[in-house]
């Protein structure tokens, strides 16, 4: 563990936002837009946390960049269209807690920079993070260049770098990026998947987060 924690970087979906069901619902859509056979909830919620194109690559391997960019279309007028998802309960509090500590704050997400504008702007939570990073500017997770991104803009080294996730992708993106890394089991992944890449701990709910870095001695709690 870092001697002191400096930036501590958020995914989004999953992570502080329970949009899981409208990402699979708008897959699912574009899926049968395009003619394909359809696949079950569990293989569609797998390649949530990647980028979209990835994503894409990973449902149906393969294709050329026409059908990538066609899939793209679709999913996101689906996307569009919807009803926005929910930040988790206790997101503002704990981002709340974490500023008042003066921890730099970042997104690192599997979203393009237009989805996550729209949301940061729904919740109002823009003026929470020193930096974020999108699918559709660097590499997928979980190559590191997102992670890295922020840190070089922020001038923060990786040891003083805290990734919070709810996938593999974005524990393996910690990992490359040498950064320490907390896991939520409140997304599509298992506690035994995230707890094969050593997280610090592995939260119930993204809420628990400022106790546990309180008792790791990470941060001191204001009453």
């Amino acid at each position: 563990m870092a001697d002191k924690i400096k930036l501590i970087v958020f995914d989004w979906d999953g992570t502080l936002m329970d949009s899981e069901a409208q990402i699979v619902a708008c897959l699912h859509a574009a899926i049968a837009d395009l003619g394909l056979e359809p696949m079950d909830d569990d293989t569609v919620k797998n390649v949530i946390g990647l980028g979209l194109r990835e994503a894409i690559d990973t449902l149906v391997p393969g294709r050329d960049e026409r059908f990538q960019q066609t899939f793209v279309e679709h999913y996101r007028k689906y996307w569009f269209q919807s009803e926005a998802s929910q930040l988790f309960e206790g997101v503002r509090e704990v981002l709340d807690a974490l500023k008042q500590q003066q921890l730099l704050l970042g997104v690192a997400t599997g979203k393009a920079r237009r989805g996550l504008e729209r949301v940061l702007d729904e919740t109002g939570l823009a003026s929470c993070f020193h930096a974020t990073r999108c699918s559709d500017e660097a590499r997928s997770k979980p190559h590191p260049q997102m992670l890295l991104d922020i840190m070089a803009k922020l001038e923060v080294l990786p040891g003083e770098t805290l990734m919070v996730g709810d996938t593999e992708y974005d524990m393996e993106m910690a990992t490359n990026a040498g950064a320490a890394k907390i896991a939520v089991r409140t997304g599509v992944h298992s506690e035994e998947r995230l707890n094969r890449h050593a997280p610090l701990v592995c939260l119930e709910r993204i809420i628990d987060m400022p106790g546990w870095m309180a008792e790791a001695g990470l941060i001191e709690l204001r009453e």
